[in-house]
């Protein structure tokens, strides 16, 4: 049984990708994603890494990745904004 659900998320995630190279409108999509990532990560790693904020220190865990994922950077903030503020 567990083969056949491997092969069932096997072939969606192959017909996902392939209808997502497809359609012209979700490369813009993707790239305002990959974008959202990498100035999200970067500043979460400045946040972490330099100290700018005496004390502040965002722990690396699926909610804080998540979150810096889907809201970029004002999740970032957001997240810092908790950390030095109700934390």
């Amino acid at each position: 049984m567990k083969a056949v659900w491997l092969t069932v998320l096997i072939a969606s995630s192959l017909t996902l990708i392939i209808v997502l190279l497809r359609s012209r409108l979700s490369w813009n999509w993707l790239r305002s994603f990959v974008l959202h990532l990498i100035a999200a990560a970067g500043l979460l790693y400045l946040v972490n890494e330099t100290g700018i904020v005496e004390g502040l220190h965002i722990p690396l865990n699926p909610f804080t990745i998540s979150a810096a994922v889907v809201l970029g950077v004002p999740g970032v903030l957001m997240l810092a904004g908790i950390q030095l503020f109700i934390v």
